[in-house]
């Protein structure tokens, strides 16, 4: 009998029953309850399912479980909270930036880790952060507007 695969998951280890070649997002959503990552493509392509793996936004609809043995995923969830949202978040709100909504989770995730990495982004770095990240609700001028406060915002916090 296998032990599982061993993780952390918003800052909790976690060891998962589930297959080794079972998709990150099916065990985000069916076994853990975390739905702020959604399904899009299923192929890595649309940006709706992104997750952080050890800072790094990836795909985790085309992320097999055993790729993240012993590393740390951060979900949509674990970045903020309604009373104290990551700055992406609060931004993104601030700038009513999220229509739909569908593929918002993504953006957040894709967003944080550029300003995790990039604390100073100019238009074509956000650009080409959220690239992989498909909007089809014409918001993208206010998305680029947050991520812009998400990181002065982030900036004045680390001063």
């Amino acid at each position: 009998m296998e032990a599982g695969t061993r993780l952390t998951v918003n800052g909790t280890g976690r060891t998962l029953a589930a297959a080794p070649d079972t998709m990150l997002l099916d065990v985000l959503r069916g076994e853990l309850g975390l739905k702020a990552a959604r399904f899009g493509c299923g192929e890595g392509l649309c940006g709706s399912c992104r997750v952080l793996v050890d800072g790094h936004a990836v795909a985790s609809c085309n992320t097999p479980l055993w790729s993240v043995a012993g590393r740390e995923v951060t979900t949509p969830e674990g970045l903020g909270t309604a009373e104290a949202p990551h700055p992406v978040q609060a931004a993104l709100i601030a700038e009513q930036a999220a229509q739909c909504g569908y593929c918002i989770s993504g953006i957040v995730v894709s967003a944080a880790a550029l300003l995790a990495h990039t604390p100073d982004p100019d238009d074509a770095a956000i650009r080409a952060a959220l690239d992989p990240n498909l909007c089809r609700c014409g918001a993208h001028n206010r998305i680029l507007r947050a991520v812009k406060r998400a990181a002065a915002a982030m900036r004045d916090r680390a001063a």
